[in-house]
């Protein structure tokens, strides 16, 4: 029995130091799940040595888009740049007092400049937001006191007032009147005002123009029947609106009031054909006597419109001048038709009003191209818009050929007076120029 109950004593003791050492193992062993997250943890500090190891201009080129510098303009006619959008420019336009100006733009913003402060260094404006939408267009009304702008998104008018306060400070409001309904089905391409206030157009690029009141009632509706519609105005006299379009012509309309200021009719008046390609724009200078265009065919034309239209006379052709290069252009010509300006992408031209000389020529005045073109009342400034400026350049053109016109006019002036007056204005003018050419 001893034997035996040693030999079993054994075998326990065996057992019992087997299944130790087998707990041991089992407890030291390491845990997989354990040990995928160790070998993850140093794959990921590995990782991020070598991200601290790294040059730092690698890490800056991978992870940053290097900034657009805008091109510097300088020009000696540059008279100055207004810049307080933060995206592109869509309208401007003058007030018929000479005063103010302003712009709009696809930042829902609006600003008021005093053209007083053109020539200055600094430029002050006053804001004022487009609340839930942006303006595309913008016209002043006759009296300087208010503007309509034409909606982006709406795709319709809101008026606002220009409001002088107590202190002298100027503020823009929106208008009592609500915004016009919406009647257009495309986007509209350009609004006008009339001089005399009688009535306001819309113009949309398909076929369709509307005329109305300024309480927002449409006095009249037409189809241009020109393909779509690329380019509508309302002329500086106030009689007439014309549009132009895919075809190679330019409808001009004239809206008819009785002898009440009662709307009558939309009439046609004439029309100017010659272009053999469709017409990009075109503009009336300030008794629509003279009338510019710009075409697809590269070449803009002026033409006499102080015609009886009446009796069927069409207007006619005075000139036919090439454009060197090819693309989306427009054209102004100043209310005294001395001078007429075109843009064709980003380059300006200057020409000579009467014989269509090209006076001069200035490159990449903005980095894509031009949006809005147009010479102030008095004659003194052209502004173009582009970008997220709008740039003011002085009329140089227009005092040399005011010199020239007035050199004929001397040589027929009947008294001494006369011709001294006349004298007076050409050493103005001249004055002005060698001012210019001595800055």
């Amino acid at each position: 029995m001893t034997e035996v109950t040693q030999i079993a004593f054994t075998l326990a003791v065996a057992t019992v130091v087997l299944l130790i050492y087998i707990l041991f193992k089992i407890l030291t062993k390491p845990n997989e799940k354990q040990t995928e997250e160790t070998i993850d943890k140093e794959i990921i500090e590995e990782e991020q040595v070598k991200q601290v190891q790294k040059p730092k201009e690698k890490k800056i080129n991978l992870k940053t888009v290097p900034k657009v510098k805008e091109s510097t303009f300088k020009h000696n006619w540059l008279a100055s740049s207004l810049k307080a959008h933060s995206d592109n420019v869509t309208g401007i336009d003058f007030s018929s007092n000479g005063k103010y100006f302003v712009s709009c733009g696809l930042d829902r913003a609006i600003f008021l400049w005093s053209t007083k402060e053109f020539e200055l260094h600094q430029h002050k404006s006053i804001r004022c937001n487009v609340e839930f939408d942006h303006a595309t267009k913008i016209k002043f009304s006759p009296d300087s006191k208010s503007f309509i702008v034409s909606l982006g998104v709406s795709n319709t008018i809101r008026a606002f007032k220009i409001v002088k306060k107590e202190d002298s400070n100027i503020q823009i409001l929106p208008a009592t009147v609500q915004d016009f309904p919406q009647k257009h089905k495309a986007d509209l391409i350009n609004i006008g005002i009339s001089c005399n206030g009688k009535f306001i157009m819309t113009c949309s690029k398909d076929t369709t123009v509307n005329i109305w009141n300024l309480k927002g009632d449409i006095l009249g509706t037409i189809d241009t029947r020109l393909g779509n519609n690329s380019f509508a105005c309302v002329s500086q006299c106030g009689r007439f609106f014309g549009v132009c379009g895919f075809t190679p012509d330019v409808k001009i309309w004239e809206v008819a009031f009785d002898k009440t200021d009662n709307f009558k009719e939309i009439k046609r008046a004439f029309e100017l054909k010659g272009h053999s390609a469709g017409v990009y724009s075109f503009a009336f200078n300030a008794d629509s006597t003279r009338m510019v265009s710009v075409s697809k065919d590269k070449t803009w034309k002026l033409w006499n419109t102080n015609i009886d239209y009446e009796r069927g006379q069409d207007a006619s052709l005075l000139l036919t001048i090439s454009v060197d290069e090819k693309g989306p252009s427009l054209i102004a010509i100043s209310p005294d038709s001395y001078s007429v300006a075109v843009t064709v992408n980003n380059k300006l031209y200057f020409y000579n009003g009467l014989n269509g000389e090209c006076d001069q020529v200035i490159d990449n005045i903005f980095n894509d191209s031009v949006t809005e073109l147009m010479f102030s009342s008095d004659n003194k400034y052209l502004s173009v818009a582009g970008d997220r400026h709008v740039k003011i350049f002085k009329n140089i053109t227009g005092h040399k050929v005011a010199v020239q016109d007035l050199e004929s006019q001397i040589k027929n002036a009947k008294t001494q007076g006369a011709k001294e007056r006349i004298e007076q204005q050409i050493q103005e003018h001249k004055k002005y120029i060698e001012n210019l050419a001595a800055n």
